[in-house]
């Protein structure tokens, strides 16, 4: 397993409750869902957890919003972003946004490649045959992301296509106070560990490398997306971050993301990266 770590400080931990204004999560078992709210009342669900866990987002959304969402919005449809989309898009009635690469993994056409199970080690990593990899079939619900960055269900953020954990993954940038909900393109755990999601340390780390299968664009996304200077994270495993030193920091995975988070076995394989 890559020992290399860039420890987040304690008090820069976000509280998952209230990670930055209008903005909300909830974490279910290793994976986060947050939910974006308007003036208007109205608010945007971002990814649908992990199967079977439409009753706890739908407890959460009630609690914490009142009213069903205007959409569900993924940053990409793996099972533990997307599986309980299409649950909780029927009860609600209302559509599922995906960036246009990803909608073959969710209208039911392609699953997902194989997850490598060697990559990065940790229990997380051995057990990833398991999980299901779709294809998942949302059916009408589905609807593409315009291709301009912009959505009219997440007025004031913008969509930033950044492939390489999946081809059609994407992450959403506020710029007004330079909020960034990141999805899997990096995280604040070593997702692959059982302990490490377990103790919910705050670390940088790469992209959970088993179900990584483009490192180069997965590298271009982390240099992307620290360009953008984010000083609140809401990443899709991990703790949300948030500070002044958070830029800094984000510029150190990017510099640094070879020895980060690029698994050791691949290394040799992926000269490119570099």
């Amino acid at each position: 397993m890559n020992e290399e770590k860039l420890p987040i400080a304690e008090e820069e931990i976000a509280p998952l409750n209230s990670i930055a204004p209008d903005l909300a999560g909830l974490r279910i078992l290793f994976v986060n869902v947050f939910g974006v709210s308007f003036p208007d009342g109205s608010w945007t669900l971002i990814d649908a957890g992990i199967p079977h866990s439409a009753n706890r987002i739908r407890k959460w959304a009630d609690e914490s919003f009142g009213v069903p969402p205007r959409a569900i919005v993924l940053t990409h449809g793996h099972f533990d972003h997307a599986g309980s989309a299409k649950v909780l898009a029927d009860e609600w009635n209302v559509p599922v946004y995906a960036h246009p690469l990803e909608l073959q993994f969710l209208n039911g056409t392609s699953s997902y490649p194989p997850p490598d199970p060697k990559a990065g080690g940790g229990v997380m990593a051995l057990l990833s045959p398991l999980y299901p990899s779709g294809p998942i079939d949302l059916g009408n619900r589905l609807r593409p992301l315009p291709g301009d960055g912009t959505a009219s269900v997440l007025p004031g953020w913008r969509m930033i296509h950044t492939p390489g954990h999946t081809i059609g993954h994407v992450s959403f940038f506020r710029e007004s106070d330079a909020t960034l909900i990141v999805g899997d393109a990096f995280c604040t755990v070593q997702s692959e560990s059982m302990m490490a999601i377990a103790q919910q340390r705050p670390e940088l780390h790469g992209p959970p490398s088993y179900y990584t299968p483009d490192w180069i664009a997965a590298r271009a996304s982390v240099d992307t997306l620290a360009s953008l200077q984010p000083k609140t994270l809401a990443p899709g495993h991990g703790q949300p971050v948030s500070g002044a030193d958070v830029p800094e920091q984000l510029d150190r995975l990017a510099a640094r993301f070879v020895e980060i988070a690029l698994p050791d076995d691949q290394k040799q394989q992926n000269s490119r990266v570099a």
